[in-house]
């Protein structure tokens, strides 16, 4: 293979977009971002994308390129970035990519096994259920339905419960059996026709945790809470005020849920800023337990 792709990855805060862009600059390559919020044009504050002056010095990609109204998948990412890296190789035998959605960078790896396409009539009943009945009553059925989903998803996430039950009724399948990979995810491990490196970074969890708490401050001296209100009247259906924001995920990001409890008198915007910071740094975490699977990475870290 005469061709390279370089992936950047770590947890939220760790520094991945400052290395991305200087080693981009390096070799003369633009960036693809794998990340699954920075995409939305509508959230440019609570996701920490780069900035105005970093876009300007490299080439960014899949960067505010969506509308938080539509619906994108990892499996729709993988499309879109293998066709956009057939065209860039045409001109670069090394690109750059930075993210830290591990799903979106397992799709570009490894790729995505087809999920049937949503069933909005059935998410729509599932929806009104978990309204009235409450996220118990569904989990309670996907415990019966499909104990090893129930095992192994976020319960406490309404949306992945209703996306298990959904694909379990509609195909009849469960939802745990569309699993293909070894290390248990949905992902077949389909060959690319270009090298795959892949670089972790790193730092001490003192000092990321620092660097989660600034930023978040950083984030809200910046208008966060403005932008939050910005898109207040994305939560309404037919004029009906949707809390569970199942309708349109990417508004459950943290930052944002937080904050439209805020807006809500669930707490204070003191007690808001301070569910960012803990909310980042668990989601912080949690990419940490998802790469730590992945023995292909080269881990470095940074001072």
């Amino acid at each position: 293979m005469n061709k390279k792709l370089t992936i950047i990855l770590g947890p939220t805060a760790v520094g991945k977009t400052d290395y991305s862009i200087n080693l981009a600059k390096q070799i003369g390559s633009p960036i693809i971002s794998c990340d699954s919020r920075q995409i939305y044009k509508e959230l440019k504050i609570g996701t920490a994308p780069p900035s105005e002056k970093e876009l300007a010095l490299v080439k960014h990609y899949f960067i505010f390129s969506h509308s938080i109204t539509q619906h994108y998948t990892a499996g729709k990412f993988e499309i879109e970035a293998l066709e956009l890296l057939e065209n860039l190789f045409n001109k670069h035998d090394h690109i750059v990519a930075c993210g830290g959605s591990g799903l979106y960078i397992d799709a570009l790896c490894r790729g995505i096994d087809p999920f049937p396409s949503p069933d909005l009539s059935l998410r729509k009943t599932l929806s009104h259920r978990l309204e009235k009945e409450g996220i118990e009553s569904l989990r309670y059925e996907l415990k019966k339905i499909d104990i090893d989903s129930y095992n192994t998803i976020d319960i406490a996430n309404p949306q992945r419960i209703i996306r298990a039950l959904e694909v379990t009724l509609q195909t009849g399948k469960k939802f745990s059996e569309w699993k293909t990979a070894e290390h248990g995810s949905y992902l077949p491990n389909k060959k690319r026709d270009f090298e795959i490196e892949k670089i972790g970074l790193y730092r001490d969890r003192e000092k990321l945790y620092e660097r989660i708490n600034n930023r978040v401050d950083i984030m809200m001296t910046s208008g966060l809470l403005g932008e939050v209100k910005s898109l207040d009247s994305y939560r309404y259906v037919d004029g009906i005020l949707k809390s569970d924001l199942l309708h349109i995920p990417a508004l459950r990001t943290v930052g944002y849920r937080e904050l439209f409890d805020y807006l809500d008198s669930k707490h204070s915007l003191e007690k808001a800023v301070e569910l960012i910071k803990r909310n980042t740094r668990h989601y912080a975490k949690r990419q940490m337990t998802w790469w730590g699977r992945d023995k292909e990475i080269k881990w470095i870290k940074l001072d």
